[in-house]
């Protein structure tokens, strides 16, 4: 699918304020999510980027970065931008912590974050990220993804794939029904194929395989065509046995001894009690 002009110029902007904030301490630019995985649409996708340094920045540093990001000072022609920055130690092993440097959302139609504390929140989406960029990520400035970013076990991506669905499976009526729906259809694919696919494809590789839960599937892949203003109102109820359906799929994948761990820590969580952390 191809990338507004507005979109690549937004690209090479940003690219050169990380440039201009950190100099030759940046290795690289990198797209992920739809933008990397050639499904974009305007109107409807955020524009997700990764920046790594080859040593921590300066916390002054980090916070001008976010200034000149934001969207009020430099305008995005998205939905919103996705933007993280991290240390070339996260990125160069195989790691499922978040680690960044620095979390940061801005943009009209996004509700904004900024973090500069990994610990912060769940984890789970980075590593994944990370994963799709070093498959499918474009380079806006340093060396091919495939040479920087490291590539973690399959059976450690099956985890944190089951955590992000977990994390979607009691969705409420406000939220984006669709995006949950398609999320939980690229995690099964990826469980089948061992690669990330665009949410939509995932979407169409998926229906051969979902049964009574079809129709749910493409109303969503059609919702998110549509744009954020006209998305179709999906049943909750159905998203959520869709997603439990998933994630039972999902755990019959992993390898015995690792789907009991998965188990114990899903129950531990549950009960409040201690549980394996992920590194």
């Amino acid at each position: 699918m191809a990338v507004p002009q507005e979109v690549t110029r937004y690209l090479a902007d940003v690219t050169a304020r990380v440039r201009d904030s950190f100099g030759d301490r940046v290795v690289g630019v990198y797209t992920t999510g739809s933008l990397a995985l050639g499904d974009y649409h305007a109107g409807r996708s955020d524009i997700d980027l990764m920046a790594v340094a080859a040593e921590p920045a300066d916390f002054d540093l980090r916070r001008q970065l976010v200034r000149q990001l934001d969207h009020r000072v430099l305008h995005c022609p998205a939905a919103g931008l996705e933007f993280v920055l991290y240390p070339l130690t996260t990125v160069s092993r195989p790691r499922l912590d978040a680690g960044y440097l620095i979390n940061f959302n801005t943009g009209a139609a996004l509700p904004p974050a900024t973090s500069f504390d990994p610990g912060e929140g769940p984890a789970f989406w980075y590593p994944i990220d990370r994963a799709i960029t070093r498959q499918s990520g474009a380079a806006l400035y340093g060396p091919p993804a495939s040479q920087l970013f490291a590539a973690l076990p399959l059976d450690d991506l099956l985890r944190v794939v089951i955590a992000s669905v977990e994390a979607q499976s009691d969705p409420q009526e406000d939220h984006l029904l669709d995006n949950a729906v398609l999320n939980g259809c690229r995690a099964l694919t990826f469980a089948q194929d061992r690669r990330w696919y665009a949410k939509v494809a995932a979407a169409e590789r998926t229906l051969p395989m979902v049964g009574e839960f079809a129709r749910l599937v493409s109303a969503a892949a059609a919702s998110f065509d549509s744009g954020r203003q006209q998305t179709t109102k999906l049943d909750p109820d159905t998203v959520r046995a869709f997603l439990l359906e998933v994630l039972q799929r999902l755990r019959s994948a992993l390898p015995i001894e690792l789907g009991k761990r998965v188990q114990h820590e899903r129950l531990g969580q549950a009960s409040g009690g201690e549980v394996t952390q992920m590194e």
